[in-house]
């Protein structure tokens, strides 16, 4: 298949861009992956599943000290990911129908995945189910319900397409703007809080990272914000001083900042002792 047939390779899509500068830091993102996990895992001497692997950059950080298994539903991403010489083990499958026994991993990480999957709650269970009893699953989701997604969804870049339902985005997005994609399965269906926390409650105790993650962002870490949008931004918020108080008021509570404003949910999520 010729390149640009694949819409996130081709230079003639109106996300091209947004999708292309996401490439260029994934090797930062990955990095930025590892400082959270970091923060109540030594991320050394691992079985570590990256779930849903894209592009590299975050198997190629985690492989250089631990067994990593890159796994993606596309082929031709896996393939690319032969520049990253330190992947060594790359496999092609559906996280729907995972090949792994259970309890195989000490760490599963699904960075922006769970909203593109059509079950979530089968995701979970069958996540869950390849974790050992101590492992730990990172978790990064754009947020359904916030602003700054309704302003400029993260996929697409427009308006309100954040709040709306996979089936609702081909009837009345893809059927008329983007007909070439209608027949794409990989469409995001985004996630409020009060979702994913339902989702893990039952088993697992949750670990929310805003903080850290505004920190960061205002220190100048480069594997967290790609889109113009996001970094028009933060460039205002920093010239304004409006970070000050960004940077006062960002927590980990599951209250009007995370429910409504955070962009995207970084979790870490451990099995609960008593199950």
């Amino acid at each position: 298949m010729k390149q640009n047939h694949i819409h996130w390779l081709n230079d003639q899509h109106p996300n091209y861009k947004r999708w292309e500068a996401a490439r260029k830091i994934s090797v930062h993102r990955g990095e930025f992956v590892h400082s959270i996990i970091y923060q109540i895992k030594e991320c050394k001497q691992l079985r570590v599943l990256d779930l849903g692997s894209g592009e590299g950059g975050t198997s190629s950080v985690f492989a250089r000290n631990n067994f990593l298994i890159s796994f993606d539903i596309s082929k031709l991403r896996l393939k690319r990911q032969a520049d990253y010489q330190v992947i060594q083990n790359r496999i092609c499958g559906n996280s729907q129908l995972l090949p792994f026994k259970d309890k195989s991993f000490d760490l599963v990480i699904m960075q922006d995945v769970i909203e593109h999957m059509p079950s979530p709650d089968q995701l979970i269970i069958d996540v869950s189910s390849v974790l050992k009893d101590d492992g730990v699953i990172y978790l990064s989701s754009p947020n359904r319900n916030s602003i700054i997604n309704f302003i400029s969804d993260p996929h697409w870049g427009l308006p309100v397409i954040s709040l709306l339902k996979r089936k609702q985005i081909k009837k009345y997005f893809l059927k008329i703007f983007r007909k070439s994609e209608i027949n794409r399965e990989d469409i995001a269906e985004l996630l409020s809080l009060k979702r994913i926390v339902l989702l893990f409650s039952d088993k697992f105790e949750m670990k929310l990272c805003t903080d850290y993650a505004i920190k960061q962002l205002f220190a100048g870490n480069p594997g967290i914000v790609w889109s113009r949008f996001h970094l028009l931004l933060i460039s205002i918020a920093k010239k304004t001083g409006l970070n000050k108080l960004i940077l006062k008021i960002s927590n980990d509570k599951r209250g009007i900042l995370n429910n409504y404003f955070t962009p995207t949910f970084y979790f870490l999520f451990s099995k609960k002792k008593n199950i």
